[in-house]
């Protein structure tokens, strides 16, 4: 039976990924690692968390001798590395926080796995392990009107975030470089879809609208943005972890542009169609705000890579994933009432601090 490491698991990504290799790969031990923090829900995977093959481990990637002991007492085979502070707006207001989680965090399982499997220059490249290091469009920087990033294109990043998220991406080269440690990274766009943290502007303008509070928008509102349903960014991660070529990197994206003040438009559109709203009634809760400092003018991925090599393609239209996301917030009601009031970190933390 193949162990297999999920990090940030109980995340918002990380949540569809583990349900996803849960319900699909029966001979697999699929262990989540999470720390629980304001992201970090154990709600989200309610559906799966009694299936045999599921394990939660509450821990820290940051406490290199915690990891350490977790690779050799469970001999992973296979690592997804997701865990990640992922917050723009954080990372400004708290720079460190970020270099701790994502580089510091990041070298701690690049050293435990290099350690439990064996890995030096002197020796192959393990074919029967795989280090997977899923990172962000994030650190090519901002692109221009037209043009789209590549797997080649330059890192050029322009917040403490996409900086931390860099630096890790150069670390994990480094050690397949250095160590011929086993490793493939994917850059994604964008994600939306259920469970979803409300800072992210999806969710919280889904809230917003409901509760008819004014929906901030950044400067003018043209920045453009490539949006991914997270459910196809899981389905990604599968094909490639097991179909693509280690030393590689793939762009994920939707190919699927968006200004953020028509995507919000288009939002504004579905929930006066969904609460029974006259149209064009949430569109006046839309207020213009000061920029933010480091704001990358627009983002875009070209998949062609992922698409032609591994044959993976989005399977939903944008119209199609805004308008079920929405159908998930509005239908989880209670889930939302308690990401908002954190009392679920309250109740997860206590629980699993007694085991």
């Amino acid at each position: 039976m193949k162990k297999i490491l999920i990090t940030g698991g109980a995340g918002f990504i990380g949540s569809h990924v583990v349900r996803l290799f849960v319900n699909t790969y029966a001979d697999y031990e699929v262990y989540n690692l999470d720390k629980l923090t304001y992201a970090g829900n154990l709600e989200n995977l309610k559906d799966v968390e009694n299936k045999p093959n599921y394990k939660f481990v509450l821990g820290d990637i940051t406490d290199a001798e915690f990891i350490n002991n977790l690779f050799e007492e469970h001999k992973f085979s296979a690592v997804v590395h997701l865990a990640a502070e992922s917050h723009v707006d954080r990372s400004i207001s708290n720079p460190l926080d970020f270099v701790f989680a994502n580089v510091i965090g990041t070298v701690n399982l690049l050293n435990a796995a290099k350690k439990a499997w064996g890995c030096n220059k002197d020796k192959p490249v393990p074919t029967d392990r795989i280090f997977y290091h899923v990172s962000t469009d994030e650190v090519y920087g901002s692109l221009g009107e037209t043009g789209f990033f590549l797997e080649t294109t330059p890192y050029d990043p322009q917040s403490p975030y996409s900086a931390s998220k860099a630096s890790s991406d150069h670390f994990v080269r480094a050690y397949n470089n250095t160590y011929n440690l086993p490793v493939v990274i994917s850059n994604c766009s964008n994600n939306y879809g259920a469970n979803q943290f409300p800072e992210k502007l999806i969710p919280l303008f889904i809230h917003n609208i409901k509760t008819n509070k004014a929906l901030p928008v950044y400067g003018d509102g043209k920045y453009t943005r490539d949006w991914l349903w997270v459910a196809d960014h899981a389905r990604a991660i599968d094909v490639i972890l097991h179909k693509g070529e280690l030393g590689e990197t793939y762009n994920i994206g939707g190919f699927n542009e968006w200004q953020n003040i028509e995507l919000i438009k288009l939002l504004c559109k579905i929930m006066d169609k969904k609460l029974g709203r006259a149209e064009g009634e949430s569109e006046k809760l839309i207020t213009y705000v000061k920029d933010r400092p480091g704001h990358d003018k627009r983002y875009a991925i070209d998949a062609s890579k992922l698409n032609q090599k591994l044959g993976w393609k989005p399977s939903v239209t944008f119209e199609e994933g805004l308008e079920k996301t929405v159908d998930w917030y509005l239908e989880n009601e209670e889930w939302l009432r308690n990401v908002t009031s954190g009392e679920y970190q309250k109740y997860y933390t206590a629980q699993y601090a007694t085991r």
